[in-house]
């Protein structure tokens, strides 16, 4: 059985106007039920109509149009199909006046707008948007009917304001589902419940020239623009609707904007009250720090640190590495560093506080995969040895008086935490000398390019620009600066790791 096909240009007749809820969200119609004629208003009328008469749907016979009957065909005739010469060719639309030119039809999506009215069968003008799409038309006698009929694809919704009466007479409101109102309430009550149902689509308000007054009160209550019904044409009702969705656009854009900003100030203050602060309080150690996360716009990256002085005078180091780079990895490495913290307060250090890290990590990591690489070092209260412990990452670097620096050993190092659940992590005892520079770092240091190339710096590339740097007379954090400085440099940019540099210094 042939499946009548609307055409692009098809209007709704008068007496063809269904109910309202008959503008689904599937039906896209070219003639938009409009307003009545309300007492209150002088001189007001039906909405003015430049639609040229209605056409009727034409269906498809094997593929091909079927011409549209006469005006004067009787129900019940016959009329022989006629074809194109081309199945590309668009049939030639038909009126009750004259033939027009077809108009090239235009894509399928274009702007909805949903009408609010107490009489469904009145028209509207027709509209277009920028692109010369026909504007889609849905009409709610109430918003009992406007709640159902709106789904995302509704850009704009034009609410029909009944005319403001006399104290004492019963207002019709369409926030009412049954239309009958309450005496001596909020005229613009239909209004403030179209915002809060729809706070995503852009509003306008249809009224009275006479209510001009409560029009502009309606834009302050939220509404992106008013329109009189003596002044609607065609043309001033495309362009509101144009306009008011731009802008509820760029409300929204710019309240988006703001809430960002907002979250973004929180998580500042947040990773910032998360970075840790040494506790040095008695020690004639020096410290000095540097951090910079990988991620774009953040404070706080996967490495992490810390320091504290115990109460028998020993003071304790640490800087780790979670794998990756996004915000689970850097929650990740403050529990680490907390845990870390309280375990040392509590007198765990060496293979028994790695071993309960690792337990920790277990436990608390989104992934098995996931695991993290540790170094730890303790510091006699003498400050003339230490006690290293590493656990899968790049060993120290130590700068004795009037020596050059040098690597630690990195052979008695054990696994990174997570990766192996019988490790063990053997402390080996280093001698530091009298005056000394420990500098504890993250891969992120050392993994930069040198210039065009796939060359990395490595280790010995870092060792050698510590060097110089310090020959140079760089001490604490304008030696970090300045070193992180020149690998940002050689690599030529950016870093994209994270880069955790920590220093202590005895002198």
């Amino acid at each position: 059985m042939p499946v009548p096909v609307p055409h692009p240009r098809t209007a709704v007749l008068p007496h063809q106007a269904g109910p309202a809820d008959s503008g689904c969200a599937e039906t896209a119609r070219a003639a938009a039920v409009g307003m009545p004629a309300h007492g209150g208003c002088s001189g007001a009328g039906p909405l003015p109509r430049d639609l040229p008469a209605a056409e009727l749907p034409r269906p498809v016979v094997d593929g091909r149009t079927a011409a549209r009957p006469p005006a004067d065909h009787a129900p019940g005739a016959t009329t022989e199909p006629v074809t194109s010469a081309t199945s590309e060719a668009p049939a030639a639309e038909f009126s009750s006046v004259a033939a027009v030119e077809p108009r090239p039809e235009p894509p399928a999506q274009g702007l909805t707008l949903l009408l609010i009215g107490e009489d469904p069968n009145s028209h509207v003008p027709e509209m277009w948007d920028w692109a010369g799409r026909k504007v889609r038309l849905r009409t709610a006698r109430n918003l009992t009917e406007a709640e159902r009929l709106l789904t995302d694809d509704v850009h704009c919704i034009l609410l029909d304001l009944t005319p403001a009466e006399p104290t004492g007479r019963e207002d019709r409101d369409p926030a009412r589902g049954d239309g009958t109102g309450g005496r001596g309430g909020d005229e613009l009550a239909a209004l403030r419940a179209v915002l809060r149902m729809a706070p995503a689509q852009a509003v306008l308000v249809l009224t009275c020239e006479t209510d001009a007054e409560r029009a502009a009160e309606a834009v302050r209550v939220g509404a992106q623009d008013y329109l009189f019904r003596d002044e609607l044409d065609g043309k001033v009702l495309s362009r509101a609707v144009r306009y008011a969705v731009e802008r509820k656009r760029a409300d929204l854009a710019q309240r988006q904007l703001t809430e960002s900003r907002l979250r973004a100030q929180e998580n500042a203050r947040l990773e910032r009250g998360l970075l840790p602060t040494p506790l040095l309080d008695g020690s004639e150690l020096r410290f000095a720090a540097c951090y910079r996360p990988g991620r774009s716009r953040a404070l706080l990256g996967g490495d992490f640190y810390d320091t504290v002085r115990t109460p028998d005078g020993t003071v304790h180091a640490m800087i780790g590495d979670v794998c990756g780079h996004g915000p689970d990895e850097a929650a990740l490495g403050v529990e680490l560093r907390i845990a870390w913290r309280a375990l040392t307060f509590a007198g765990l250090y060496g293979d028994e506080l790695l071993a309960t890290l690792q337990k920790v990590l277990e436990n608390e990591r989104s992934d098995d995969e996931i695991f993290a690489t540790l170094c730890t070092v303790d510091i006699s209260e003498d400050g003339h040895r230490a006690g290293v412990c590493l656990a899968g990452h790049p060993a120290p670097l130590l700068a004795r008086a009037g020596e050059q620096p040098e690597l630690l050993p990195y052979e008695f190092g054990g696994p990174a935490l997570g990766l192996l659940p019988e490790a063990r992590w053997p402390r080996r005892q280093v001698e530091l000398g009298a005056a000394w520079s420990l500098l504890m770092y993250t891969d992120g240091l050392i993994e930069g390019r040198i210039g065009e190339g796939t060359a990395r710096l490595g280790q010995d590339g870092m060792t050698e620009l510590v060097a110089r740097q310090m020959a140079s007379g760089l001490t604490g954090d304008e030696l970090l600066e300045a070193a992180v400085r020149e690998v940002r440099a050689l690599n030529g940019g950016e870093l994209t790791d994270d880069v955790a540099v920590l220093l202590l210094d005895r002198r």
